[in-house]
């Protein structure tokens, strides 16, 4: 993706189509991933780029282990 708006669209349309399918558990995977992205947009507006998912990751859980950075 060029943006982050166009992977929350990508993500709608394709949330729409597992709706159809009645895809219980793609509807789930992408109803959470736009709530993130959408979280990370909120949080940092003046960037539009797609952020990779750990970064997403880590914007929402800044403690987690595999977001620690250490200084030498």
């Amino acid at each position: 993706m060029k943006n982050i708006d166009e992977h929350i669209e990508k993500d709608r349309e394709e949330l729409h189509e597992a709706l159809a399918n009645d895809d219980q558990g793609k509807v789930r995977h992408l109803l959470k991933e736009m709530a993130d992205l959408g979280e990370y947009k909120k949080n940092h507006p003046e960037d539009d780029r797609d952020p990779s998912p750990l970064e997403v990751f880590c914007d929402l859980n800044p403690d987690a282990p595999e977001c620690k950075i250490y200084d030498d």
